[in-house]
């Protein structure tokens, strides 16, 4: 049963020990210590009964994406570019077209026991924003239906610990419901967002229903009677701001395994700041240089500078947010933002295709409002490995290299029959980002 019992999860004799995700109890507080001890299984244990290309030689490697710390990375292990034609690889930097194309049933591609990607067959689940949403809400649900605690409300309706996402609706399905939601709050303002769509394409923020009756009216459609489904959901009105100016968090997490669930949160996050100051007025709602986090946005922007590319390193905010509010509320608001990630990972456990040649490194965009409270805006699938200024090249570049040590085998050599255990050496600036059964203490649902 999920969240049958919440424990502490501590790493003993570990440089990990005091990072590793803290979780506080709810009904029964036991702290359960796990003994890290990983013993990888052998290549040769479980036998790889389908070899490719790595047992004729070196590791070959495929990329859609042609980018400096992905392929300086490749290079320094000694990898070489496979041959896409042939099936003539073993790890495949692919774009999320690339992988539906791969795992289309009309393909017929089998894919080897020493080949990996990094996208599952249907990321989508979980990185499209109305499928995101759906599955948030139907995880909230399904809980309460079975009496959990985590999904316990407030005496206002809202859930205590699953209230993470703005109330959000989908058009125009939705339409009539978000009518009554907005004649509610006639004064709110609302974001609206193409579902299949990032960098923050599409976007625009409306305070009036005749808004949206001009958008469907002049929105083009290439197909008679049908529309794109767009995600219309409570902006945050109220960011926590810095220095004037709105930002948001962008953190990494890795995830090797759906079922069971194994992930890993990336210690070098960043803030995204807006090159001009907040300001909620109605007349500088459409001024995306004030709303909009978005490097592709603000890059364009008069106040854009290059030499920090409007960027913060996540070590910056910890250390600004203790000393203007204290540890114990800092630590708490991160504590916050792991169990966010790990509720939205859990949301959609059940329908994700947990494919064994596969990883993903997903980029999740979080909004703190001026009381600390995290919100989740959106999870990117392929989060850009580019570049904007030095720090950034050494920090996305630390970031692969990582993920690459977790997700290979000791030996280095991919090999699906391996138990995705790494050692806690392997972690590098990685996290754990709650439990799984990876060390000789086995638990496996909390």
């Amino acid at each position: 049963m999920i969240y049958s019992t919440i424990y502490d999860m501590h790493v003993q004799n570990s440089s990990h020990a005091s990072t590793v995700l803290h979780i506080q109890r709810m009904s029964v507080s036991p702290t359960t210590t796990v003994e890290a001890s990983c013993s990888p299984i052998p290549a040769s244990s479980g036998g790889a009964s389908n070899l490719g290309p790595a047992s004729l030689g070196r590791i070959k490697w495929l990329s859609d994406l042609e980018k400096f710390v992905l392929l300086s990375n490749f290079e320094r292990r000694g990898w070489v570019k496979g041959s896409s034609e042939d099936g003539d690889w073993n790890f495949y930097w692919c774009s999320v077209y690339a992988a539906r194309m791969m795992f289309s049933v009309d393909n017929g591609i089998r894919l080897a026991d020493d080949q990996i990607i990094n996208h599952f067959p249907t990321h989508y689940e979980l990185t499209r924003k109305d499928y995101m949403v759906k599955n948030i809400k139907r995880y909230r649900k399904d809980l309460e239906k079975d009496g959990s605690p985590i999904a316990e409300r407030d005496t206002n309706g809202k859930y205590v610990h699953l209230d993470f996402i703005p109330v959000t609706f989908m058009l125009p399905a939705d339409y009539n419901i978000f009518v009554e939601e907005y004649r509610r709050q006639p004064n709110a303002t609302w974001i609206m967002k193409p579902a299949g769509k990032a960098q923050g394409v599409g976007i625009f923020l409306i305070n009036k229903l005749s808004q949206i009756k001009k958008w469907s009216k002049d929105k083009p459609s290439n197909v008679p009677h049908t529309k794109d489904t767009y995600v219309i959901s409570r902006y945050i009105d109220n960011p926590l701001l810095i220095g004037g100016k709105k930002f948001d968090l962008r953190l990494y997490v890795l995830v090797t395994s759906f079922r069971p669930l194994k992930s890993y949160i990336y210690q070098l996050g960043f803030c995204r700041f807006c090159t001009v100051k907040y300001n909620s007025s109605i007349n500088e709602l459409d001024n995306m240089f004030v709303h909009l986090t978005n490097v592709s946005i603000q890059k364009h922007g008069d106040e854009y500078n290059d030499s920090h590319g409007g960027k913060w390193p996540l070590s910056n905010l910890k250390l600004y947010l203790e000393c203007t509010h204290g540890k114990e509320v800092t630590d708490k608001l991160f504590n916050d933002i792991h169990w966010l990630i790990v509720h939205s990972l859990k949301s959609v456990q059940n329908v994700m295709t947990s494919d064994r040649h596969c990883f993903e490194v997903y980029g999740y965009d979080i909004i703190i409002d001026v009381y600390l409270k995290p919100w989740l805006i959106e999870v990117n699938a392929s989060p850009s490995v580019a570049y904007t200024t030095i720090n950034d090249r050494i920090m996305k570049h630390s970031l692969i290299n990582d993920t690459l040590n977790i997700i290979l085998p000791p030996n280095g050599i991919p090999n699906v029959h391996w138990n995705k255990n790494p050692s806690l050496e392997s972690l590098g600036k990685y996290d754990i980002l709650g439990c799984f059964a990876c060390c000789q203490g086995r638990i496996e649902n909390y």
